[in-house]
């Protein structure tokens, strides 16, 4: 199962290797696994080791804490989300769907599709 944590280093790696021009295969090469490997640190599926993340910064040329940068701000915006309950809300598929449908409509009928879901909910909206 993977961690948020996890998800967000595979991102990182991914991006530093498309701005390097470098294929799986190449970095796979480099650190000496194979780059089945390299495609599961960077969707979050396996854990990237302490040793590893260093062979990687360095075959990436970048400092260990670059996989890092922005994770704390992260983490508490998340937190702050799952705090208020929006974290929980805004995961749902049928959440997603409403708000791209809700955005399809031209503006009049937006309008009175919220002006609807409120009055259903006796005029309380969740602030976020």
């Amino acid at each position: 199962m993977s961690n948020d944590i996890d998800v967000y280093l595979g991102k990182r790696l991914r991006r530093r290797r498309r701005l390097l021009g470098l294929t799986q295969q190449q970095l796979a090469g480099t650190v000496g696994v194979r780059f089945q490997q390299i495609q599961k640190y960077e969707c979050g599926a396996n854990r990237i080791s302490a040793a590893r993340l260093w062979q990687l910064s360095e075959a990436l040329e970048v400092p260990v804490g670059y996989f890092y940068d922005g994770l704390s701000d992260r983490m508490e915006k998340e937190t702050n989300l799952e705090a208020e309950g929006g974290g929980e809300m805004f995961a749902r598929k049928e959440t997603l769907d409403l708000v791209r449908a809700y955005y399809l409509l031209g503006e009049r009928p937006r309008r009175r599709l919220l002006d609807l879901a409120k009055s259903l909910n006796g005029g309380e909206v969740l602030e976020a």
